[in-house]
């Protein structure tokens, strides 16, 4: 069964919408817009055949009404139905999940009952907060998020505490799931989010792997912005019969909004901030930030920086919220920095920018948030900051809006500088007007009489004193990589995203002919970079958008530290920062692609493929070998009659054909250890005469 749920909200008709606490709620009735006024009224969360807990919770997290796939997707899941949702980030989703899953858990069972799998670390994050925000106000419900690059201590404790929903990335999944210390067999209900970006990113393995390890009798929900034909098979194998649900945002912005985006790495993103604000000419700004507690923080760093600043969220009392709010309306304060919640009914027609710090993750809280701008027939600016990783939501933004976002250059040292100084002869024009100026003008002529001293090296001294630090601002050491002059909007296409033509920074190397690029592999290709050999490569099917995406997610990288990635027979050769960290390698000597670990190690110049590769003997379920490559999932060693599985795939041996060379396919199956052959599945067939035999599906050794 399918049901179409098109017709969505323009800017001012967007469902999912948060609101502010009870108190607020009150003060800010009367100030909602008009266009909240009109909005279509839909069935409410009381409709949706959830619990009176659930719905109270929902209310309280600030939630009116459902949005469309929500309304859609709750009743359906609730009946215990199996779902597919086709929508795209940003519709209101994880809400759509979430809230029946939390309405079934058994808070009495302290085990996972509920497995999301995202195909990144921030997305499972955003998830678990996003569960998290609802589960606070039902108690008794743990979520736990688990991906890589975060300490196993913390996960373990997690585990053993009880959590009763996951939220992870499919390798650190499969990670717990070899140390035991996951266990599913009791699993209830399984989301997979943004399946169509994990098969992207090379995790289609992974995923099923983890498919096949959950119980039969359990719920399946996927959601999926596309539906490739890889999703469609994926569905009839692990779905029963579930019910197609197809959303299609047409979330408008207003045409008065100029909207930008801002592309910095987060350790830069304050200094980027501070830049903006020098620059920009603006009357009053509100900064949207994630959480209470940046609110707070960010607000104090402006201040510190000379801005007046200050936070609103929902813990500051309501008549705290009146007075500064008061203060941008009169011109005492000219930014606020807020949370979603806490701006809901602002209605200042000051405000003439809107800066997302944090990119929302909800593309309708997106457009809710630059509605704060462009009030009263006024234009409004609106700029977005994206790190290298959050390409991927820039995108679903832009789609989700039908609007296209223009990057901003970060405003240079000299541009600060020149801001900097016509301020000043600004506050000098505006000081002559003073009513003081006469008597100081007599005071400091005297000084200049007593002391022989020129009039304008007083007024130098005077101003100097006047500044805290320095005044003009010093250009920044920085490294030739990290510099984006020159970047158009082009240039971003796939960054912050783990697509194929991530390793095209290879093909924008001018560096000479192969030859010239064959001796060099050993080298250094850019300062600062260094080659590392990983373990797949063509033979396991891989592309550059999973080797980015398994790296970054897994060593706590971003899009920004690849270079050059050259993919050959057995292996894969990867430019990376010459000088990571340690914990970077630990990060990554579990991580797998497409079901197989990457072993990275530093490339020493010697790469030939052979397919010989070292493994560790604990992992019993590895097959292939040497010769054959790796053999995949489920291989082991052979029996005494039997050879033992081989994985999925093992690699060839030396030669493509069936003629010589070390090991052919390590094959699916061993054969027999009779006249027929050995072990086939761990070492592949060696070539014992003219034809060398394949340790294929059933092959091993000919005789």
């Amino acid at each position: 069964m399918k049901v179409d749920e098109s017709e969505v909200s323009n800017a001012d008709e967007a469902p999912f919408e948060d609101n502010a606490a009870e108190a607020e709620q009150k003060n800010d009735k009367k100030k909602a817009d008009k266009s909240d006024k009109d909005e279509p009224q839909g069935p409410g969360f009381d409709e949706l055949d959830l619990p009176d807990e659930v719905v109270a919770a929902v209310t309280k997290v600030g939630y009116e009404s459902p949005s469309p796939i929500q309304a859609a997707t709750i009743p359906t899941l609730m009946s215990g139905r199996d779902v597919v949702g086709l929508a795209q980030t940003g519709t209101g989703k994880t809400a759509a999940f979430a809230l029946p899953v939390l309405a079934r858990i058994d808070r009495k069972v302290r085990a996972p009952q509920a497995l999301v799998l995202a195909p990144t670390r921030e997305l499972a994050l955003q998830v678990a907060d996003s569960f998290q925000s609802f589960a606070d106000h039902l108690g008794g419900i743990s979520v736990l998020p688990i991906y890589g690059g975060q300490s196993y201590g913390i996960q373990l404790s997690g585990l053993r505490r009880g959590a009763q929903v996951i939220v992870g990335t499919p390798g650190r999944v499969i990670d717990h799931l070899q140390k035991g210390s996951l266990d599913i067999s009791d699993l209830r209900f399984l989301v997979l989010d943004e399946a169509d970006e994990m098969l992207n990113m090379g995790f289609q393995e992974d995923v099923e792997r983890i498919l096949a390890d959950t119980p039969a009798e359990k719920q399946v929900a996927l959601f999926s912005a596309t539906m490739p034909a890889a999703i469609r098979r994926l569905s009839k194998q692990y779905l029963n019969d579930p019910q197609e649900i197809t959303v299609k945002s047409q979330t408008r912005t207003a045409d008065n909004i100029r909207q930008r985006f801002l592309m910095t790495a987060h350790r830069n993103k304050l200094d980027a901030l501070t830049r903006v604000l020098e620059v920009e000419e603006f009357e009053a700004m509100i900064v949207f930030v994630r959480t209470k507690h940046e609110t707070e923080e960010l607000a104090e760093k402006l201040r510190a920086r000379g801005f007046t600043a200050a936070a609103i969220n929902g813990d500051i009392a309501q008549n705290q919220r009146e007075r500064t709010i008061d203060q941008l309306k009169n011109g005492r304060l000219d930014i606020l920095v807020a949370t979603d919640v806490a701006a809901r009914g602002l209605d200042v027609d000051r405000i003439s920018h809107v800066v997302n710090f944090d990119i929302p993750h909800d593309t309708e809280s997106y457009v809710h948030r630059i509605g704060r701008t462009g009030r009263a027939g006024r234009s409004g600016e609106a700029l977005l900051f994206v790190t290298p990783r959050e390409g991927r939501l820039l995108r679903s933004i832009e789609r989700a809006t039908k609007s296209t976002l223009h990057e901003m250059t970060p405003p240079s040292v000299d541009e600060v500088n020149d801001s900097r100084k016509s301020k000043f002869m600004d506050a000098i024009t505006e000081a002559l007007a003073d009513d003081q100026v006469p008597v100081f003008r007599e005071l400091i002529q005297s000084y200049a009489d007593e002391h022989d001293t020129p009039l304008a090296d007083i007024a130098a001294a005077l101003a100097a004193s006047s500044q805290n630090g320095d005044f003009l601002m010093k250009e920044p050491p920085r490294r030739k990589r990290d510099d984006r002059d020159g970047r158009g909007r082009d240039s971003r296409e796939g960054r912050g995203r783990f697509e194929e033509d991530r390793g095209g920074r290879g093909v924008r190397d001018r560096r000479g002919d192969h030859a010239a690029r064959k001796a060099e592999r050993a080298e250094f290709t850019r300062d600062g970079m260094s080659k590392f050999r990983i373990s797949v490569g063509r033979r396991q099917h891989v592309r550059p958008g999973a080797i980015v995406g398994a790296i970054a997610n897994e060593g706590g990288l971003t899009s920004k530290d690849f270079g050059h990635i050259d993919i050959r027979g057995d292996h894969t050769l990867v430019e990376l920062p010459a000088n990571m960290p340690q914990q970077v390698f630990e990060n990554l000597k579990d991580t797998r692609i497409s079901g197989q670990l990457i072993h990275i190690t530093p490339d020493d110049g010697t790469n030939v493929d052979d397919g010989s590769h070292a493994y560790d003997d604990r992992d019993d379920r590895r097959g292939g070998g040497r010769g054959g490559g790796r053999g995949g999932f489920r291989g082991g060693r052979g029996g005494d009659d039997r050879g033992g599985r081989g994985g999925y795939r093992g690699g060839r041996g030396r030669d493509d054909d069936d003629r010589g060379g070390r090991g052919g396919r390590g094959g699916y199956r061993g054969g027999r250890d009779d006249e027929r052959g050995g072990r086939g599945g761990y070492r592949g067939g060696r070539g014992g005469d003219e034809r060398g035999g394949r340790g294929g599906y059933r092959g091993g050794r000919d005789y």
